[in-house]
């Protein structure tokens, strides 16, 4: 066994790297800048955390959240490995501690938050630390064109020049092409080391709904997974407390999380549900990012996310063992209204635009009629190899189509006229209204009243009418200007079908879900669910005992095989998924009691198909 496999498995527990795991690794430790591009529960710590145990010196951890840093440093330290970090969290005692032991070269990783390394005094600490690798996180904050630009990330680049040999790894789970590219000449990363694992996540399974009763589609959604955590993400924070207030009216373990809660409350709420004391976390986007909760089963969004690499960021939270996740999005017309509105607010027509656009891809994802796994992929310029993909409403459940012919002609006919009589381009809206008849001052004031298409559309209603359109955007009849107001145009294709009076085939809208029972998912660990729950209560204990998160002592993939093997002997712990020595001379002795004593009374159960 070599060096690498060697400390994967007795440091972290593991027997092999995920995909690109060894190839990033070997770079790091060749001294080269690296930019990896993996998704949410692909690995990316392990990337920089194996190879600052094989090299000399400390590697220095820029991440963006606070409760992230807490969180890697607690797995780290349980893992055996010397890590700490440095926030606004510490005492004036407990910083000068761990200055102290940074000066002394105690520590191999160190986490740190943006703005801290670019104080006046951390320039000396640097180079007096023997720094031998700097690790970017969550990179994307780099970006303006990044989903979650944050300013102070654009300061990093400065390290570059007060640390110009030491080595520069770039980390992130969502970029497209354009935001990859303003990373790599941002950072100045040298060479052309850069890894981009597939953005398929094979374990989750994504579904839209129409939002009808949320709060009723909720609590039955949460009905049937009452043991399981899960985070449902609202656009406001009153609807995350409401939502919260909601299930725990009904007995549901749910708390808020958003930005309007004091510091305490809402560290406390975080804590709480990493520990499995509360279940369900009902939170805004400030939730989570980083956040390394393996167990999260599902994802609800409540609204309509602002744009996919969002809501591919978010959904990414589930799952993250590799066991199976769900997640699901109430859609409805009327939250494109509302983000629309909030669109309306922003002040610069660049930034604008950008939005207007990520609001468009996002609703073309939910009112789409293709596999939506294939519909992610493609936004980050990856093609799914298959038709269907048997994890999305679209594939289980294709919806029906109809001859759309008649109802595409006289949109299409309205856009032809409009652009034929006025010297200007109008909006979605501004279209349903001539289709429609409204009387309107616009409609009057420009004359739209006289076009011949003025009224043709009232056999359907405005939201019909605007389905009907933004389908025939999806499809590339109708295209919609990039300057700060969204007005419609016909594409040479659409001009095409106009003339030409080709069948155009559109798909029905989505009807409410028909109630049925729920199968286990596919994709779990089969194993003795009873003993499964014994060995989860055991950990919780030992968390709560050592103040961690639950997961800090194993991982639901751990507890599902020893729930299958019955290792009833500390020895018997050798191979089990995420047992490395440090954990095994820990905590092998008492699950493998524990397991001995519950085969006293139960027989075990043999699983063939392992």
């Amino acid at each position: 066994m070599d060096d690498l496999l060697l400390t994967l498995k007795t440091t972290f527990g593991y027997g092999t790297f995920r995909p690109l795991q060894r190839e990033i690794i070997e770079a790091a430790l060749a001294d080269k800048d690296v930019f990896a591009l993996l998704p949410t529960g692909g690995g990316k710590s392990l990337c920089f955390q194996l190879p600052a145990l094989l090299r000399p010196g400390l590697t220095v951890v820029v991440s963006p959240l606070i409760a992230l840093m807490k969180d890697q440093v607690d797995q780290l330290q349980a893992a055996g490995v010397a890590a700490t970090y440095l926030n606004s969290t510490l005492d004036a005692e407990e910083a000068r501690s761990r200055l102290s032991g940074l000066h002394r070269g105690e520590w191999r990783l160190l986490y740190v938050a943006p703005e801290r390394l670019m104080l006046d005094n951390w320039a000396a600490n640097l180079k007096a630390w023997n720094v031998t690798a700097l690790v970017i996180d969550e990179a994307h904050c780099i970006s303006e064109w990044g989903h979650d630009f944050r300013p102070e990330y654009r300061q990093i680049a400065r390290l570059r020049t007060l640390l110009p040999g030491v080595p520069v790894m770039a980390l992130t789970a969502t970029a497209t092409e354009r935001v990859r590219a303003d990373i790599i000449r941002h950072l100045q990363l040298r060479g052309d080391t850069t890894f981009v694992a597939s953005f398929n996540r094979p374990n989750l399974s994504y579904r839209v709904i129409p939002k009808d009763q949320p709060a009723k589609q909720i609590i039955d959604f949460v009905r049937q997974r009452e043991t399981e955590s899960g985070i449902i993400y609202c656009a406001s924070r009153a609807t995350a407390e409401r939502v919260a207030e909601s299930l725990a009216g009904r007995g549901f373990s749910a708390r808020p999380y958003h930005a309007g809660l004091d510091a305490e409350e809402r560290s406390r709420n975080q804590e709480l549900f990493l520990r499995d004391e509360t279940r369900i976390i009902c939170a805004t986007i400030a939730f989570g990012m980083g956040i390394n909760k393996p167990n999260v089963r599902w994802v609800i969004h409540h609204d309509l996310p602002k744009n996919i690499e969002g809501y591919y960021q978010e959904t990414g939270r589930a799952g993250r063992d590799g066991l199976p996740g769900d997640c699901l999005l109430l859609f409805s017309a009327g939250d494109i209204v509302k983000q629309t509105h909030f669109l309306a607010e922003i002040t610069d027509e660049h930034e604008q635009a950008v939005a207007r656009a990520q609001l468009r891809q996002i609703v073309h994802y939910a009112e789409s009629a293709g596999c939506r796994r294939a519909e992610l992929l493609d936004y980050f310029g990856e093609k799914f190899p298959s038709t269907n993909c048997g994890a999305c409403d679209n594939c289980l459940e294709p919806r029906a189509t109809y001859d759309g012919t008649l109802v595409a002609q006289k949109f299409l006919s309205c856009l032809y006229r409009i652009a034929q009589n006025s010297d200007f381009n109008v909006g979605l809206n501004h279209v349903i209204e001539i289709l429609t008849g409204a009387d309107t001052e616009k409609i009057t004031r420009w004359g739209h009243d006289r076009l011949t298409t003025y009224g043709i559309g009232k056999e359907l209603s405005r939201p019909a009418w605007a389905a009907v359109g933004r389908e025939l955007m999806r499809l590339g009849y109708v295209t919609v200007s990039e300057g700060g107001y969204a007005t419609l145009e016909l594409t040479p294709e659409g001009r095409a079908v106009l003339v030409s009076r080709a069948a155009i085939t559109l798909t029905k809208p989505m009807d409410l879900p028909k109630a049925k029972r729920v199968a286990r998912r596919e994709g779990d660990i089969a194993c003795d669910e009873i003993l499964f729950e014994r060995l989860r209560a055991l950990r919780k204990q030992l968390a709560d005992e050592r103040k961690v998160p639950a997961y800090v002592v194993f991982g639901d993939a751990t507890l599902r095989q020893m729930a299958r093997e019955y290792p009833d002997r500390v020895e018997a712990m050798e191979g089990i998924t995420g047992v490395g020595e440090k954990k095994r001379a820990e905590f092998g002795a008492i699950f493998a009691s524990v397991i001995a004593d519950f085969l006293k009374t139960n027989p075990r159960i043999p699983f063939s198909d392992y």
